[in-house]
Protein backbone atom coordinates (compact mmCIF):
# COMPACT_ATOMS: atom_id res chain seq x y z
CA UNK A 1 0.00 0.00 0.00
CA UNK A 2 1.72 3.45 -0.66
CA UNK A 3 -0.13 6.72 -0.63
CA UNK A 4 1.87 10.21 -1.52
CA UNK A 5 1.59 13.78 -0.97
CA UNK A 6 2.14 16.74 -2.63
CA UNK A 7 1.11 20.91 -2.35
CA UNK A 8 -0.18 22.81 -4.89
CA UNK A 9 1.84 24.94 -6.75
CA UNK A 10 -0.40 27.79 -6.18
CA UNK A 11 -1.55 27.84 -2.50
CA UNK A 12 -4.99 29.42 -1.95
CA UNK A 13 -3.25 31.97 0.67
CA UNK A 14 -5.88 31.60 4.19
CA UNK A 15 -6.92 28.80 5.99
CA UNK A 16 -10.09 26.60 4.93
CA UNK A 17 -13.14 26.05 6.21
CA UNK A 18 -14.87 24.02 3.71
CA UNK A 19 -14.22 22.81 0.16
CA UNK A 20 -16.95 21.90 -2.20
CA UNK A 21 -16.09 19.86 -5.95
CA UNK A 22 -18.41 22.10 -8.20
CA UNK A 23 -20.19 20.08 -11.14
CA UNK A 24 -17.47 21.84 -13.72
CA UNK A 25 -14.91 20.33 -11.96
CA UNK A 26 -13.85 23.54 -9.94
CA UNK A 27 -13.09 23.39 -6.44
CA UNK A 28 -14.13 26.20 -4.21
CA UNK A 29 -12.92 26.97 -0.65
CA UNK A 30 -14.09 29.34 1.65
CA UNK A 31 -11.48 31.59 3.75
CA UNK A 32 -11.92 30.60 7.24
CA UNK A 33 -13.29 33.54 9.27
CA UNK A 34 -14.86 35.53 6.43
CA UNK A 35 -17.66 35.35 3.73
CA UNK A 36 -15.05 35.04 1.33
CA UNK A 37 -14.62 32.06 -1.09
CA UNK A 38 -12.40 31.38 -4.23
CA UNK A 39 -12.23 28.63 -7.13
CA UNK A 40 -9.70 26.07 -8.08
CA UNK A 41 -9.45 25.78 -11.26
CA UNK A 42 -7.38 22.95 -13.07
CA UNK A 43 -4.47 23.69 -15.55
CA UNK A 44 -5.11 23.23 -19.41
CA UNK A 45 -3.92 19.71 -18.92
CA UNK A 46 -6.41 18.44 -15.78
CA UNK A 47 -3.82 18.94 -13.44
CA UNK A 48 -4.95 20.60 -9.88
CA UNK A 49 -2.02 20.55 -8.45
CA UNK A 50 -1.00 23.29 -11.07
CA UNK A 51 -3.70 25.05 -11.45
CA UNK A 52 -5.14 28.36 -10.36
CA UNK A 53 -6.90 30.44 -7.77
CA UNK A 54 -9.24 32.77 -8.24
CA UNK A 55 -11.93 34.92 -6.15
CA UNK A 56 -15.84 34.56 -6.07
CA UNK A 57 -18.75 36.43 -4.93
CA UNK A 58 -18.71 36.20 -1.01
CA UNK A 59 -21.44 34.88 0.50
CA UNK A 60 -24.21 37.47 2.27
CA UNK A 61 -22.63 36.30 5.82
CA UNK A 62 -19.51 34.16 7.01
CA UNK A 63 -20.08 31.27 9.44
CA UNK A 64 -17.77 28.00 10.05
CA UNK A 65 -18.67 24.79 10.49
CA UNK A 66 -21.91 24.08 9.05
CA UNK A 67 -24.30 21.98 6.49
CA UNK A 68 -23.64 22.10 2.91
CA UNK A 69 -24.26 20.30 -0.49
CA UNK A 70 -23.73 20.62 -4.10
CA UNK A 71 -27.51 20.01 -5.55
CA UNK A 72 -28.46 17.98 -8.88
CA UNK A 73 -29.19 21.57 -10.54
CA UNK A 74 -25.41 22.06 -10.12
CA UNK A 75 -26.11 24.91 -7.32
CA UNK A 76 -24.54 25.21 -3.55
CA UNK A 77 -26.82 24.68 -0.50
CA UNK A 78 -24.57 25.89 2.68
CA UNK A 79 -27.19 25.97 5.81
CA UNK A 80 -26.65 27.25 9.25
CA UNK A 81 -23.55 28.01 10.60
CA UNK A 82 -21.51 27.13 14.40
CA UNK A 83 -19.37 30.23 14.52
CA UNK A 84 -20.93 33.15 13.18
CA UNK A 85 -21.03 36.46 13.90
CA UNK A 86 -24.19 36.27 16.20
CA UNK A 87 -22.81 32.36 17.14
CA UNK A 88 -24.90 29.26 16.38
CA UNK A 89 -27.39 30.89 13.05
CA UNK A 90 -30.07 29.76 11.00
CA UNK A 91 -28.83 31.73 8.21
CA UNK A 92 -28.91 29.81 4.64
CA UNK A 93 -28.12 30.62 1.11
CA UNK A 94 -27.38 28.98 -2.16
CA UNK A 95 -24.74 29.56 -4.75
CA UNK A 96 -24.89 30.12 -8.46
CA UNK A 97 -21.84 29.08 -9.99
CA UNK A 98 -22.75 30.44 -13.38
CA UNK A 99 -24.29 33.68 -12.05
CA UNK A 100 -21.53 33.83 -9.84
CA UNK A 101 -24.02 34.98 -6.97
CA UNK A 102 -25.34 33.82 -3.66
CA UNK A 103 -29.02 34.20 -2.33
CA UNK A 104 -30.46 34.30 0.97
CA UNK A 105 -33.43 31.48 1.23
CA UNK A 106 -35.63 31.40 3.95
CA UNK A 107 -34.61 28.48 7.11
CA UNK A 108 -37.18 25.76 8.29
CA UNK A 109 -39.74 27.12 9.88
CA UNK A 110 -39.74 27.34 13.56
CA UNK A 111 -35.89 27.30 13.64
CA UNK A 112 -33.97 29.96 15.37
CA UNK A 113 -30.77 28.49 14.86
CA UNK A 114 -29.17 25.49 12.40
CA UNK A 115 -25.38 25.45 14.17
CA UNK A 116 -23.30 22.57 12.85
CA UNK A 117 -25.84 20.75 11.62
CA UNK A 118 -25.76 17.43 9.68
CA UNK A 119 -27.28 16.82 5.82
CA UNK A 120 -27.48 14.39 3.35
CA UNK A 121 -28.83 15.02 -0.25
CA UNK A 122 -31.45 11.96 -0.95
CA UNK A 123 -31.83 9.81 -4.29
CA UNK A 124 -34.30 12.87 -5.13
CA UNK A 125 -32.09 15.53 -4.86
CA UNK A 126 -34.05 16.68 -1.50
CA UNK A 127 -31.83 17.67 1.15
CA UNK A 128 -32.24 16.12 4.40
CA UNK A 129 -31.06 18.65 7.50
CA UNK A 130 -31.05 17.82 11.26
CA UNK A 131 -31.81 19.86 14.32
CA UNK A 132 -29.01 20.11 17.13
CA UNK A 133 -31.26 21.19 19.66
CA UNK A 134 -34.34 19.37 19.19
CA UNK A 135 -35.43 16.01 17.58
CA UNK A 136 -36.66 17.50 14.69
CA UNK A 137 -35.55 16.69 10.80
CA UNK A 138 -36.62 18.75 7.82
CA UNK A 139 -36.38 18.60 3.95
CA UNK A 140 -34.91 21.24 1.53
CA UNK A 141 -37.21 21.21 -1.92
CA UNK A 142 -34.97 23.10 -4.22
CA UNK A 143 -37.30 23.27 -7.46
CA UNK A 144 -39.67 24.54 -4.41
CA UNK A 145 -37.13 26.36 -2.95
CA UNK A 146 -38.68 25.24 0.61
CA UNK A 147 -38.32 24.00 3.38
CA UNK A 148 -41.11 21.04 5.04
CA UNK A 149 -41.13 19.22 8.01
CA UNK A 150 -40.81 15.18 8.03
CA UNK A 151 -39.59 12.57 10.58
CA UNK A 152 -39.07 12.81 14.41
CA UNK A 153 -35.54 11.50 15.52
CA UNK A 154 -35.17 9.81 19.10
CA UNK A 155 -32.30 12.45 19.85
CA UNK A 156 -31.31 15.98 18.61
CA UNK A 157 -29.07 15.89 15.25
CA UNK A 158 -25.84 17.29 17.28
CA UNK A 159 -22.72 16.24 16.74
CA UNK A 160 -23.98 13.29 14.25
CA UNK A 161 -22.71 12.16 11.29
CA UNK A 162 -25.24 11.22 8.45
CA UNK A 163 -24.39 8.95 5.34
CA UNK A 164 -26.67 7.93 2.54
CA UNK A 165 -27.03 4.10 1.94
CA UNK A 166 -27.99 2.07 -1.14
CA UNK A 167 -31.56 1.62 -0.35
CA UNK A 168 -31.68 5.44 -0.66
CA UNK A 169 -32.23 5.69 3.70
CA UNK A 170 -30.08 7.90 5.94
CA UNK A 171 -27.67 6.08 8.62
CA UNK A 172 -26.93 7.56 11.67
CA UNK A 173 -25.14 7.30 14.73
CA UNK A 174 -26.93 8.97 17.98
CA UNK A 175 -24.15 11.22 19.77
CA UNK A 176 -26.33 11.04 23.22
CA UNK A 177 -24.66 9.77 26.32
CA UNK A 178 -28.30 8.51 27.42
CA UNK A 179 -28.36 6.12 24.64
CA UNK A 180 -24.87 4.80 24.38
CA UNK A 181 -24.53 2.76 20.62
CA UNK A 182 -27.46 3.68 19.31
CA UNK A 183 -28.03 4.27 15.43
CA UNK A 184 -31.05 5.16 13.26
CA UNK A 185 -32.42 5.24 9.95
CA UNK A 186 -34.00 7.40 8.08
CA UNK A 187 -36.41 5.91 5.36
CA UNK A 188 -37.73 8.50 2.75
CA UNK A 189 -40.59 6.11 1.83
CA UNK A 190 -41.75 6.32 5.24
CA UNK A 191 -40.76 9.63 6.09
CA UNK A 192 -39.26 8.40 9.52
CA UNK A 193 -36.73 7.57 11.51
CA UNK A 194 -36.42 3.45 12.69
CA UNK A 195 -34.19 1.72 14.38
CA UNK A 196 -30.57 0.84 12.95
CA UNK A 197 -29.60 -1.02 16.05
CA UNK A 198 -26.17 -1.25 18.39
CA UNK A 199 -23.20 -0.27 17.09
CA UNK A 200 -21.72 -2.98 19.27
CA UNK A 201 -18.54 -0.61 20.60
CA UNK A 202 -19.42 2.43 21.88
CA UNK A 203 -18.05 5.70 18.70
CA UNK A 204 -19.01 8.12 20.41
CA UNK A 205 -16.83 10.21 23.16
CA UNK A 206 -19.22 10.94 26.16
CA UNK A 207 -16.94 12.53 27.96
CA UNK A 208 -15.87 15.01 25.58
CA UNK A 209 -18.76 16.99 23.70
CA UNK A 210 -19.84 13.63 22.60
CA UNK A 211 -18.03 13.83 19.46
CA UNK A 212 -17.75 11.11 16.71
CA UNK A 213 -15.75 10.73 13.56
CA UNK A 214 -16.80 10.08 10.05
CA UNK A 215 -18.39 7.21 8.39
CA UNK A 216 -17.63 5.78 4.91
CA UNK A 217 -20.37 3.96 2.97
CA UNK A 218 -18.21 1.21 1.17
CA UNK A 219 -18.21 -0.39 -2.39
CA UNK A 220 -19.55 -3.31 -1.19
CA UNK A 221 -22.61 -1.19 0.43
CA UNK A 222 -21.46 -1.71 3.97
CA UNK A 223 -20.63 1.11 5.91
CA UNK A 224 -17.55 1.69 8.03
CA UNK A 225 -18.07 4.59 10.78
CA UNK A 226 -14.56 5.58 13.12
CA UNK A 227 -15.23 6.78 16.37
CA UNK A 228 -14.09 9.66 18.72
CA UNK A 229 -13.61 6.83 21.35
CA UNK A 230 -10.37 5.55 19.05
CA UNK A 231 -13.08 1.98 18.16
CA UNK A 232 -14.85 1.48 14.87
CA UNK A 233 -17.77 -0.11 13.96
CA UNK A 234 -19.41 -1.85 10.57
CA UNK A 235 -22.77 -1.57 9.47
CA UNK A 236 -24.50 -4.12 6.80
CA UNK A 237 -28.17 -3.27 5.47
CA UNK A 238 -29.79 -6.64 5.15
CA UNK A 239 -32.14 -7.82 1.96
CA UNK A 240 -35.18 -7.23 4.66
CA UNK A 241 -34.22 -3.89 5.84
CA UNK A 242 -32.97 -4.67 8.89
CA UNK A 243 -29.24 -3.67 9.76
CA UNK A 244 -26.42 -5.35 11.64
CA UNK A 245 -23.65 -3.68 13.47
CA UNK A 246 -20.00 -5.41 14.18
CA UNK A 247 -16.82 -4.36 15.61
CA UNK A 248 -14.55 -3.02 13.47
CA UNK A 249 -10.78 -2.26 13.96
CA UNK A 250 -9.00 0.18 16.84
CA UNK A 251 -6.71 2.59 15.74
CA UNK A 252 -3.56 1.92 16.60
CA UNK A 253 -2.40 2.88 20.65
CA UNK A 254 -0.84 6.57 20.59
CA UNK A 255 2.50 7.89 21.96
CA UNK A 256 -0.03 8.21 25.22
CA UNK A 257 -0.53 4.80 25.66
CA UNK A 258 -4.41 5.05 25.03
CA UNK A 259 -6.29 4.37 21.22
CA UNK A 260 -5.62 7.63 19.06
CA UNK A 261 -9.48 9.29 18.19
CA UNK A 262 -11.58 10.75 15.67
CA UNK A 263 -13.59 13.26 17.15
CA UNK A 264 -14.45 15.09 13.79
CA UNK A 265 -12.15 14.44 11.62
CA UNK A 266 -12.25 13.81 7.19
CA UNK A 267 -12.23 10.52 5.72
CA UNK A 268 -12.58 9.66 1.94
CA UNK A 269 -13.23 6.84 -0.14
CA UNK A 270 -10.43 6.25 -2.64
CA UNK A 271 -10.43 5.05 -6.35
CA UNK A 272 -8.90 1.86 -4.54
CA UNK A 273 -11.29 1.30 -2.65
CA UNK A 274 -9.99 1.61 0.90
CA UNK A 275 -10.64 4.60 2.62
CA UNK A 276 -8.37 7.89 4.00
CA UNK A 277 -8.70 9.19 7.25
CA UNK A 278 -6.83 10.41 10.20
CA UNK A 279 -6.62 10.17 13.96
CA UNK A 280 -4.88 12.17 16.96
CA UNK A 281 -2.81 11.35 19.92
CA UNK A 282 -6.15 11.14 22.46
CA UNK A 283 -4.23 13.43 24.99
CA UNK A 284 -3.02 16.14 22.62
CA UNK A 285 -4.51 19.08 20.75
CA UNK A 286 -6.60 19.52 24.57
CA UNK A 287 -8.14 16.36 24.07
CA UNK A 288 -8.75 16.80 19.92
CA UNK A 289 -6.57 14.63 19.46
CA UNK A 290 -3.31 15.86 18.41
CA UNK A 291 -0.98 15.55 15.65
CA UNK A 292 -3.20 13.78 12.81
CA UNK A 293 -1.98 10.39 11.80
CA UNK A 294 -3.03 9.40 8.33
CA UNK A 295 -4.13 5.74 7.74
CA UNK A 296 -6.27 3.64 4.84
CA UNK A 297 -8.66 1.00 5.73
CA UNK A 298 -8.78 -1.80 3.78
CA UNK A 299 -12.64 -3.37 3.55
CA UNK A 300 -11.01 -6.92 1.97
CA UNK A 301 -9.00 -6.97 5.37
CA UNK A 302 -11.01 -5.19 7.55
CA UNK A 303 -7.85 -3.56 8.77
CA UNK A 304 -6.08 0.11 8.90
CA UNK A 305 -2.40 0.93 7.96
CA UNK A 306 -0.53 3.38 8.60
CA UNK A 307 0.65 5.76 5.60
CA UNK A 308 2.58 9.26 4.54
CA UNK A 309 1.24 12.10 6.45
CA UNK A 310 0.99 15.43 4.46
CA UNK A 311 3.76 17.64 4.17
CA UNK A 312 1.77 20.90 5.49
CA UNK A 313 -0.04 18.91 8.06
CA UNK A 314 -3.54 20.10 10.06
CA UNK A 315 -2.77 21.01 14.23
CA UNK A 316 -5.97 18.57 15.18
CA UNK A 317 -7.63 16.65 13.17
CA UNK A 318 -11.30 18.56 13.43
CA UNK A 319 -9.97 21.36 11.33
CA UNK A 320 -8.81 19.24 8.42
CA UNK A 321 -10.67 18.79 5.17
CA UNK A 322 -10.47 15.91 2.67
CA UNK A 323 -11.90 16.36 -0.88
CA UNK A 324 -12.30 13.46 -3.44
CA UNK A 325 -11.14 15.20 -7.10
CA UNK A 326 -12.27 14.15 -10.28
CA UNK A 327 -8.10 12.90 -11.54
CA UNK A 328 -8.84 10.04 -8.47
CA UNK A 329 -6.64 12.72 -5.96
CA UNK A 330 -7.28 13.91 -2.94
CA UNK A 331 -7.10 17.35 -1.66
CA UNK A 332 -6.33 18.28 2.32
CA UNK A 333 -6.75 21.33 3.37
CA UNK A 334 -6.16 22.36 6.88
CA UNK A 335 -5.87 25.91 9.04
CA UNK A 336 -2.73 26.80 7.61
CA UNK A 337 -2.57 28.66 4.14
CA UNK A 338 -1.14 25.52 1.76
CA UNK A 339 -3.45 22.45 0.65
CA UNK A 340 -1.96 19.23 0.20
CA UNK A 341 -3.00 16.86 -2.83
CA UNK A 342 -2.42 13.09 -2.51
CA UNK A 343 -2.12 10.59 -4.71
CA UNK A 344 -3.55 7.09 -3.48
CA UNK A 345 -2.01 3.70 -5.02
CA UNK A 346 -3.99 2.16 -8.35
CA UNK A 347 -6.79 0.06 -7.84
CA UNK A 348 -6.29 -3.49 -7.69
CA UNK A 349 -8.74 -5.44 -9.80
CA UNK A 350 -10.67 -8.04 -7.90
CA UNK A 351 -14.16 -9.84 -8.57
CA UNK A 352 -16.39 -7.44 -8.20
CA UNK A 353 -18.85 -6.03 -9.94
CA UNK A 354 -18.50 -2.70 -11.96
CA UNK A 355 -18.72 0.87 -10.19
CA UNK A 356 -17.50 2.80 -12.90
CA UNK A 357 -19.74 4.90 -14.77
CA UNK A 358 -20.64 3.62 -18.54
CA UNK A 359 -21.72 6.13 -20.75
CA UNK A 360 -24.64 4.83 -23.20
CA UNK A 361 -25.97 7.79 -25.12
CA UNK A 362 -24.37 10.93 -26.06
CA UNK A 363 -24.08 13.00 -29.38
CA UNK A 364 -21.29 12.54 -30.90
CA UNK A 365 -21.36 16.08 -32.12
CA UNK A 366 -20.83 18.91 -29.89
CA UNK A 367 -20.70 22.50 -30.00
CA UNK A 368 -19.41 25.00 -27.90
CA UNK A 369 -21.64 26.29 -25.74
CA UNK A 370 -24.46 23.43 -26.19
CA UNK A 371 -26.58 21.58 -23.69
CA UNK A 372 -26.40 17.41 -24.52
CA UNK A 373 -27.92 15.02 -22.43
CA UNK A 374 -25.71 11.80 -21.62
CA UNK A 375 -27.22 8.92 -20.46
CA UNK A 376 -25.67 5.69 -18.73
CA UNK A 377 -25.35 3.59 -16.14
CA UNK A 378 -23.27 4.45 -12.65
CA UNK A 379 -23.18 8.42 -12.63
CA UNK A 380 -22.94 8.83 -9.29
CA UNK A 381 -20.89 6.23 -8.06
CA UNK A 382 -21.09 3.91 -5.11
CA UNK A 383 -21.02 6.03 -1.95
CA UNK A 384 -20.72 9.70 -1.07
CA UNK A 385 -16.89 9.41 -0.83
CA UNK A 386 -16.61 12.18 1.12
CA UNK A 387 -17.65 12.54 5.11
CA UNK A 388 -16.54 14.78 7.67
CA UNK A 389 -19.58 14.19 10.53
CA UNK A 390 -21.40 17.71 11.25
CA UNK A 391 -19.47 20.43 10.53
CA UNK A 392 -18.30 19.75 6.91
CA UNK A 393 -20.78 17.70 4.13
CA UNK A 394 -18.62 17.67 0.75
CA UNK A 395 -20.01 14.37 -1.20
CA UNK A 396 -18.94 14.40 -4.48
CA UNK A 397 -21.54 11.51 -6.04
CA UNK A 398 -22.29 13.35 -8.99
CA UNK A 399 -21.35 13.06 -12.45
CA UNK A 400 -17.99 15.33 -13.66
CA UNK A 401 -17.87 15.39 -17.37
CA UNK A 402 -14.31 16.01 -18.99
CA UNK A 403 -13.12 16.02 -22.19
CA UNK A 404 -9.48 14.66 -23.29
CA UNK A 405 -7.91 16.17 -26.72
CA UNK A 406 -5.30 14.83 -28.80
CA UNK A 407 -2.14 16.24 -27.46
CA UNK A 408 -3.40 15.76 -23.74
CA UNK A 409 -6.03 18.92 -23.42
CA UNK A 410 -8.36 18.33 -20.70
CA UNK A 411 -12.14 20.32 -21.04
CA UNK A 412 -14.29 19.80 -18.02
CA UNK A 413 -18.18 20.50 -18.87
CA UNK A 414 -20.61 21.70 -16.55
CA UNK A 415 -23.51 19.19 -15.70
CA UNK A 416 -26.96 19.81 -13.96
CA UNK A 417 -30.39 18.02 -13.76
CA UNK A 418 -29.09 14.85 -13.02
CA UNK A 419 -31.68 12.76 -13.21
CA UNK A 420 -31.11 10.83 -9.32
CA UNK A 421 -28.64 11.51 -6.44
CA UNK A 422 -28.50 8.22 -5.39
CA UNK A 423 -25.51 5.96 -4.82
CA UNK A 424 -24.73 2.28 -6.90
CA UNK A 425 -27.44 2.28 -9.30
CA UNK A 426 -25.57 -0.14 -11.12
CA UNK A 427 -27.46 -1.55 -14.36
CA UNK A 428 -30.14 1.18 -14.07
CA UNK A 429 -30.12 4.17 -17.02
CA UNK A 430 -29.41 7.44 -15.73
CA UNK A 431 -28.89 10.71 -17.46
CA UNK A 432 -27.42 13.85 -16.92
CA UNK A 433 -27.09 17.22 -18.33
CA UNK A 434 -23.57 18.60 -19.92
CA UNK A 435 -22.50 21.80 -21.05
CA UNK A 436 -19.94 22.43 -23.37
CA UNK A 437 -17.77 25.65 -22.66
CA UNK A 438 -17.91 28.63 -25.15
CA UNK A 439 -13.98 28.02 -24.96
CA UNK A 440 -13.95 24.44 -25.79
CA UNK A 441 -11.44 23.64 -28.86
CA UNK A 442 -12.91 22.18 -31.91
CA UNK A 443 -11.44 18.73 -33.03
CA UNK A 444 -11.69 15.36 -31.94
CA UNK A 445 -11.94 14.41 -28.37
CA UNK A 446 -13.12 11.75 -26.03
CA UNK A 447 -15.54 12.28 -23.24
CA UNK A 448 -15.39 10.24 -20.21
CA UNK A 449 -17.93 10.75 -17.42
CA UNK A 450 -16.21 10.65 -13.86
CA UNK A 451 -17.38 9.60 -10.67
CA UNK A 452 -15.62 10.02 -7.34
CA UNK A 453 -12.19 10.08 -9.66
CA UNK A 454 -13.43 6.78 -11.02
CA UNK A 455 -13.68 7.58 -15.08
CA UNK A 456 -15.76 5.65 -17.79
CA UNK A 457 -14.50 4.13 -20.82
CA UNK A 458 -13.91 7.61 -23.56
CA UNK A 459 -16.50 7.69 -25.97
CA UNK A 460 -14.64 9.43 -29.18
CA UNK A 461 -16.57 12.79 -30.03
CA UNK A 462 -15.89 15.69 -32.10
CA UNK A 463 -16.09 19.47 -30.88
CA UNK A 464 -16.80 22.10 -34.10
Amino acid sequence: MSFSWDVLTDPPGFGTSTMLLLTDGRVICQEDGTANWSALTPDAHGSYKNGTWAPIAPMASWRRYYASAVLANGNVLVAGGEDAPTGDTNDCEIYDPVADSWTVIAPPAGWPNIGDAPCAVLDDGQVLLGDINTTQTAIYDPVANAWTGTGTKGDISSEETWTLLRDGSVLTVECNPTYPKASQRYVPSLGAWVDAGSTQVDLVAHAFSTEIGPAILLEDGRVIAFGGTGHSAVYALGHSGAGVWSAGPDFPIGTDGQLMIARDAPACLLPNGRVLCCAGTASGGGGWGAPPEFFEYDPYTDGLHSVATPPLNASVPFVGRMLLLPTGQVLYASDNSNINIGTPSRRQRRNEERIEPEITEVSHELIPGSQHKVHGRRFNGVSQACSYGDDCSCATNYPIARLRYDGGRVVYCRTYGHSTMAVATRHRIVHTTMEVPASAPSGRAHLEIVANGIASDPVEVHVK
